[in-house]
């Protein structure tokens, strides 16, 4: 059996997103919990630390990548052959580690990106496989298996098992993608390296992805305006940077598009959020990175408004407890 540890992300957690720490706690001996809140909450830490989690405090370094990263050096220091990745608002199953190692142990290799079938829990639907292929990758529908792993084009990365050997050989994740996309990025990289990229179909995630709204058919994450750029740019930057591989670069413009429909069908603060969609459109399609207050800082600063409680990963910014 390989030896496994968890990066637990953390910001501004409520009472229920620290549950799911110490409900993962119990069933994964070495687990790292990163803050990537603005301040420390000392008390946390020390409730934390004192139940046997590790804590880093990043205050948002390099946004969610950061965290991984942050995460992944002291677990490969402490020689974890497996890491796992957890954002604080998914949830997992008692059985979750016990089946994604068993399906680790089975691949036969020491390099691979595993990831679990994704609910979306207010969409009440499974994410698909998207089947590799050069030109056009294809979704198929595996909500009805339940055991085997299916080689996928991506998997997201809450619930991500990733090998020692593969984050070595592929690096770290891409900060200056903050937080958009570096699950895809990662992915896409994983598959020019022949890095092979699985969905585990024995493992089911339940994930809130924003607070989706829906209406019939269509719906809307109402994600704030700097989240929309992020969204934007890093689409289009990331999928035109591995056209050679995954065939997809042709659909950044509609994703595009569909998120600007979207907000204009759905959202608040409409002029904001097309504002940033726009920058980020543009940033993506230029290659200009960065964060978006240092690339566009007026047009951050008026996109701001009543952004500033929003958490940078969906969160709360309630006081939260340890029990």
């Amino acid at each position: 059996m390989k030896t496994f540890g968890l990066i637990f992300v953390l910001y501004q957690p409520t009472e229920e997103f620290v549950r799911n720490l110490v409900k993962a706690r119990t069933v994964c001996p070495n687990v790292i919990a990163v803050d990537n809140s603005p301040e420390a909450d000392v008390r946390l830490h020390n409730c934390l630390y004192n139940g046997g989690i590790q804590v880093i405090f990043n205050s948002n370094e390099g946004g969610l990548a950061g965290a991984y990263n942050r995460g992944a050096r002291r677990l490969l220091a402490q020689e974890c052959d497996v890491i796992f990745l957890l954002d604080q608002d998914s949830e997992i199953e008692d059985s979750f580690f016990s089946k994604m190692m068993q399906a680790a142990n089975g691949i036969g290799s020491d390099t691979f990106l595993i990831g679990p079938k994704i609910y979306e829990i207010k969409l009440e639907k499974y994410m698909p496989v998207i089947t590799p292929g050069k030109r056009f990758p294809k979704s198929v529908r595996i909500d009805e298996q339940s055991e085997g792993l299916f080689p996928t084009l991506c998997v997201i990365s809450s619930g991500a098992a990733i090998s020692a050997a593969a984050y070595r050989k592929l690096g770290a994740f891409r900060e200056d993608y903050f937080i958009e996309y570096i699950d895809v990025e990662y992915c896409l990289r994983a598959r020019t390296h022949n890095v092979p990229v699985y969905m585990n179909a024995a493992v089911t995630l339940r994930q809130n992805n924003g607070h989706i709204q829906r209406h019939g058919k269509l719906f809307t994450t109402n994600h704030a305006a700097w989240r929309r750029y992020y969204i934007a740019r890093n689409a289009v930057h990331c999928l035109r940077l591995y056209r050679a591989c995954s065939g997809l670069h042709w659909l950044s413009a509609l994703m595009v598009l569909q998120q600007a429909f979207a907000v204009l069908l759905f959202d608040s603060q409409k002029v904001k959020k097309l504002s940033g969609i726009a920058c980020g459109y543009l940033d993506g399609l230029f290659g200009r990175l960065g964060t978006f207050e240092n690339r566009h800082p007026r047009i951050r600063a008026f996109c701001r408004g009543t952004e500033r409680k929003q958490a940078v990963l969906g969160g709360s910014s309630s006081a939260a407890g340890c029990e």
